[in-house]
């Protein structure tokens, strides 16, 4: 056992520096003093991109081109797209964010996906304070095949008059710097996709021990610097919270009709932009963006179950051999730990001081990667004490995803279910 937690605790000493690399390439949004290192293009590599665009890939054709080369980017230039279903609880807040911006955007388009509760009506009281910047969409009915969100993401595009499209969820809340912060992204980039992780605020236990834990699997695994700096991909990651992405790459990509059938719509946009050669980044955008994804355990279970499987490709082998490695890094440390501390406690045996040493420090490491994962999101360094929590649940949660997939009972979101 002691030979088996030494390995792990090496593992581990190679994880903590590998996210101690990896977070130097996590630049605040608008921050462009390091585009180089980020494997950014030369601006006139993009403005070059800026001729470029398939017209037979057009998916409503009423998106005009835009060129990037000879204009500043600006809020101005900024259409925020947010599609809305039973958002009652969160879209007010999310408008009132918008409309509070010293700088404002182009227009503020909510598309009603067909919602059963107040949503429409509190968008259409704000829009009517709101000097027409706001406009309320109705949502068409939704094809067969077609994810729900991605359906009103496309209703959205096409309404669109922006040569830079922001989509955002209904539960994002904005900071009054975000969207300059955005622009001078935007303006550094010239075209592409650029998303990011919103602050996350969490109230109940089950949203602390969860939703930590998206942050902490991108920085542990994802290289950041190859989001940016290669074509391939498999390095790929996206937040659909948070989407700016320009109207011209839109349209080149094949926007949401490329991804309507798939769960995890974000995803698939980035791995699209970057095959079509279009630039990408992650930026950190805690700073000045936040949200409350869930309020209650049944909504965390149920968001993660929907994206964990098919976030790993459906493959039953890989969601075994991650959650063997995680159980294997971050549960036997403790476990070892706390049974050698119990069996001390009533047997009156003392464990090898080696063994429950190693079983210490793998446990330590484990607590200070996640520690140094909260910290470059801004949440509280607690957190890293109770990782083991996180892993059992997150692990609990997967495997219901694949239970449910292939039970083939589908994934239910917001009153629809879907394979």
């Amino acid at each position: 056992m002691a030979i088996l937690l030494a390995v792990v605790s090496g593992l581990l000493v190679l994880q903590l520096g590998f996210v101690l690399w990896n977070r130097r390439y996590y630049f605040p949004l608008g921050d462009v003093s390091d585009r180089e290192s980020i494997g950014m293009e030369p601006t006139s590599t993009l403005s070059m991109r800026t001729r470029y665009i398939s017209s037979n890939q057009s998916i409503t054709g009423s998106i005009t081109k835009n060129n990037t080369k000879n204009y500043k980017v600006s809020p101005n230039n900024i259409s925020v797209l947010i599609p809305a279903r039973n958002e009652e609880r969160n879209i007010g807040n999310c408008l009132k964010s918008l409309l509070a911006l010293p700088e404002p955007p182009l227009e503020i388009l909510v598309l009603d996906d067909h919602s059963e509760d107040r949503t429409a009506a509190i968008t259409q009281e704000l829009a009517a304070r709101s000097d027409s910047r706001i406009r309320l969409l109705k949502g068409r009915k939704l094809p067969e095949e077609w994810m729900g969100k991605s359906h009103a993401c496309v209703q959205l595009a096409e309404a669109a008059k922006g040569s830079w499209l922001l989509f955002l969820d209904a539960d994002v809340r904005l900071e009054p710097e975000a969207l300059r912060a955005a622009a001078r992204a935007a303006q550094a980039q010239g075209r592409g996709l650029i998303s990011g992780f919103p602050r996350q605020e969490t109230e109940t236990w089950m949203e602390k021990l969860v939703v930590s834990m998206m942050m902490f699997t991108i920085l542990c695994h994802l290289p950041l610097k190859l989001v940016s700096g290669s074509r391939d991909p498999r390095f790929a990651a996206a937040n659909g919270a948070f989407i700016l992405i320009h109207s011209d790459s839109y349209l080149g990509i094949g926007g949401h009709t490329a991804v309507r059938s798939s769960l995890l719509d974000d995803m698939e946009l980035i791995r699209l932009a970057k095959r079509s050669g279009e630039p990408v980044r992650l930026a950190k955008i805690d700073g000045i963006s936040s949200m409350r994804m869930y309020r209650n355990a049944a909504e965390v279970w149920a968001g993660y179950r929907k994206n964990l499987f098919p976030g790993m490709g459906r493959s039953l082998p890989l969601l075994i051999f991650v959650f063997s490695v995680y159980t294997a890094l971050y549960l036997l440390p403790t476990a070892a730990l706390i049974g050698g501390l119990a069996a001390a406690v009533l047997t009156g045996s003392v464990m090898p001081v080696v063994w429950l040493g190693w079983a210490a420090m793998a446990w330590a490491l484990g607590a200070l990667i996640k520690l140094t994962v909260d910290r470059s999101s801004g949440l509280p360094a607690w957190y890293s004490l109770l990782l083991p929590a996180s892993i059992v649940l997150t692990v609990l949660i997967g495997l219901d995803s694949a239970r449910q997939h292939y039970r083939k009972k589908g994934y239910e979101w917001k009153g629809r279910r879907y394979a």
